[in-house]
């Protein structure tokens, strides 16, 4: 159980870093640094844009329509860092109690 844990956290964590990547990339392409034009950068962000928007699409669903600002990635997050802050240890905690390490 624990192990499993293990591997849930570490695929969380590469969860995380590929949201911020993303988010920084878009940043990047947004003021003109990095150009769409490259099909390598346009391949990575479509990439990026693949894996994250089946987790956006609900957050964006909730949240109001901001315009230009999408908050979404933060939400998520705060979600990710909730969970593997607070509810990963907690399990990992009970698991280790019960004997299922």
């Amino acid at each position: 159980m624990i192990l499993l844990l293990q591997t849930l956290d570490f695929l969380l964590m590469i969860f995380t870093w590929i949201i911020i990547i993303q988010a920084i990339l878009s940043w990047l392409v947004s003021f003109n640094v990095i150009s769409m034009q490259n099909d390598m950068v346009r391949n990575g962000l479509e990439f990026l844009n693949r894996i994250t928007e089946p987790v956006y699409r609900p957050i964006r669903r909730i949240l109001p329509d901001l315009g230009m600002l999408d908050l979404s990635p933060l939400v998520v997050l705060l979600i990710l860092m909730f969970l593997r802050r607070t509810l990963i240890p907690y399990l990992a905690m009970a698991a280790y109690n019960q004997g299922m390490g």
